[in-house]
């Protein structure tokens, strides 16, 4: 398979960005570093910079259509940029109208309200984010990982890095049924 991983220049929490990352390697599958700059992005731990890992596509020019699925990593500023930033949410949305799966964590699913794509749809996200979903249509609950396939697609969320295990657990067996099912 091959796995986007959205993301803005700066902001990312990195070890929602490095976990997922190695299990879709682990697994022989392509993860690709998408942003909304070229260059590198500045991945954060907490509030402390941390490492920065390099951008290989720019959201402009990508397409959903060369992806097997979306994976939004949060972070506080990442996916606030992201929402800001009119290629990324038409990027999210594209996914959304191609009926792929899309796995969003912790902060993360900003970004899908943006897009207008959490209506009738039940997620979890971190604590805060409750009431914008909730805003939004959506349905939120709190759970360490909740996969919603009453959609277009199938969408895979969890609250935070402790549920990062479960979290990549799930959106790798998803993403598998959804190509198997092409």
């Amino acid at each position: 398979m091959r796995i986007a991983f959205l993301m803005a220049p700066e902001g990312v929490e990195q070890i929602e960005l490095t976990e997922p990352w190695q299990a879709v390697t682990d697994q022989d599958h392509e993860a690709v570093l998408i942003s909304t700059e070229p260059g590198q992005i500045q991945a954060f731990d907490h509030l402390d910079k941390a490492d920065e890992f390099p951008v290989e596509t720019v959201v402009r020019g990508a397409s959903a259509e060369a992806f097997d699925g979306l994976v939004l990593p949060g972070g506080v500023a990442n996916p606030d940029l992201l929402r800001a930033d009119e290629d990324a949410v038409s990027f999210v949305r594209d996914f959304f109208d191609l009926g792929r799966p899309v796995a969003a964590i912790c902060h993360a699913p900003w970004t899908l309200v943006e897009a207008g794509v959490v209506s009738g749809r039940t997620l979890t996200s971190w604590p805060s984010l409750r009431t914008d979903i909730r805003n939004a249509g959506g349905t939120w609950v709190d759970e360490q990982v909740r996969v919603c396939a009453h959609g277009p697609n199938t969408l895979i969320t969890s609250r935070r890095p402790d549920d990062l295990k479960a979290f990549c657990e799930a959106f790798l067996t998803e993403f598998a049924k959804a190509r198997n099912e092409v």
